[in-house]
């Protein structure tokens, strides 16, 4: 129970950190310091979590890392399960959490919609959508699992790498996507904006669960066929 709790803590951290930075900074094509402190605070919540809650759950805080994980064997059916529940119900804590916030007059409005993705940087087309998710957690995934890999000692610059790794893959990300490779970091926003009428459609959400799922699958695969021994 702890390692769930663990990580609903963690992606409630990563949401409220990094949504609410773009919710203030704004993210747009005009404003290139809005998209590095956007891209920042979401790798620098990686970082934190990783060296706090990493010793109980291994800090996933993402259902794509926890599928990849389970691909690989480092987790069971029931964790996955136990993972994912925890992960959305943190996002959507972290998506509520900032809405009270940003409503009690943090500030007047709801810039991006409590920072939920969207299609607008790709015209709008699911196909360029699913592509960039599914190559950003692609490689997101891919860092994690040769960064955490027992085979060789990085533990202690773990957290340090993948968090450098998901600012690395925010910087592209935010102008065509805003940058899911976390389905639970894009429902959480959301649902949660649907009360703001700021939100992101719900019908190209699909978009920001299917393509880093995809993308982790395919790094885990990728990785155990890279890491196996030579016949």
């Amino acid at each position: 129970m702890k390692k769930y709790i663990a990580e609903f803590i963690g992606t409630m951290v990563l949401v409220t950190m990094g949504c609410g930075t773009a919710m203030l900074v704004g993210c747009d094509a005009a404003n290139g310091s809005g998209y590095l402190l956007t891209a920042m605070a979401f790798g620098l919540s990686i970082v934190a979590m990783a060296y706090s809650i990493g010793n109980i759950s291994g800090c996933h805080v993402n259902p794509a890392v926890s599928l990849a994980v389970l691909i690989t064997g480092g987790i069971d059916t029931k964790d996955f399960v136990g993972y994912v529940v925890s992960q959305v119900l943190g996002a959507l804590a972290g998506a509520l959490l900032l809405m009270g916030i940003f409503s009690m007059g943090a500030v007047t409005d709801l810039t991006g919609g409590l920072g939920s993705n969207g299609l607008a940087g790709v015209h709008d087309s699911i196909v360029a959508g699913l592509l960039v998710e599914c190559v950003l957690t692609f490689i997101f995934v891919l860092a994690i699992l040769g960064v955490t890999s027992s085979k060789f000692n990085h533990a202690p610059l773990a957290g340090l790498v993948i968090g450098l790794t998901l600012f690395f893959v925010h910087i592209l990300g935010i102008g065509l996507t805003g940058t899911s490779v976390n389905p639970a970091r894009s429902f959480g926003p959301a649902l949660v904006a649907l009360f703001t009428g700021n939100g992101a459609p719900l019908a190209s959400l699909w978009v920001f669960i299917v393509g880093p799922l995809v993308g982790a699958a395919l790094a885990a695969f990728v990785y155990q066929f890279l890491e196996a021994d030579e016949a």
